[in-house]
């Protein structure tokens, strides 16, 4: 199987730029189509899908200048339906409130993440009971976990000794990282009761404190970063 390598350096603070070799797993997709950029999960049922405007525009400036990966600067915007599903290798979820899936939504998730897709889904309150309840159709026989914090998801860029960082308050919980593991690759993170999604806007949108903000955004590109260097299943 013919795989790229994918060349990135990343800068941490005042350290200096250090080259790493990964494999890309573009080979699960169409080789002449991949786009480096994060594709935004239209989805029905009512939640509102499109929140977070300024999110992944920010989070796509921050992979730009802290890594070598040649993002676009634009999100984009997919349903499960399309056939442009297979041209990204990240996808994103957010909202407040209900997901639907139909029957062939469902077998397109299971198919898109068992090819080498990843699924990042963050919590924005209210949310998680319909996430949980559709991603379990997706996949009947593997549950969501807590991620162990030896994964590379907390440490491949940018440390987080802790976890996942907690952005905002919701119930008074602590922020947990939950995921889909197939074979060893994590194929689904969700970031629950941390809300990485607020913390990537900009900042005058709920008045986080920079510190938050940088969490968030460091946390983001150790996500992205893991999803197109993580090889997937043969």
């Amino acid at each position: 199987m013919n795989r790229s390598l994918l060349v990135f350096g990343v800068a941490v603070g005042a350290m200096s730029v250090t080259a790493f070799h990964f494999p890309f797993p573009i080979s699960d997709f169409r080789q002449s189509a991949v786009r480096l950029t994060i594709a935004r999960l239209q989805y029905d049922g009512g939640g509102d899908w499109y929140a977070n405007p300024s999110s992944l525009p920010n989070l796509l400036q921050a992979i730009r200048q802290r890594t070598s990966l040649k993002v676009e600067k634009e999100e984009a915007r997919v349903r499960l339906t399309d056939e442009r599903l297979w041209d990204f290798p990240f996808l994103h979820v957010t909202g407040h409130g209900n997901i639907r899936l139909s029957e062939i939504e469902v077998s397109r998730m299971r198919e898109y993440l068992l090819r080498g897709g990843f699924l990042h889904v963050s919590d924005n309150y209210g949310l998680d009971t319909a996430f949980r309840r559709e991603i379990e159709r997706v996949f009947p026989d593997r549950p969501l976990v807590d991620v162990p914090l030896s994964h590379p998801i907390y440490t491949l860029v940018y440390p987080f000794p802790n976890g996942v960082p907690k952005i905002h308050e919701h119930d008074g919980k602590p922020a947990r990282g939950f995921g889909i593991f197939i074979g060893d690759r994590l194929a689904v993170f969700y970031d629950y009761e941390s809300d990485l999604g607020n913390g990537w806007e900009d900042p005058t949108v709920h008045n986080d404190p920079p510190e938050l903000h940088e969490a968030a955004l460091r946390m983001g590109v150790n996500l992205f970063t893991y999803a197109v260097t993580s090889r997937p299943l043969p």
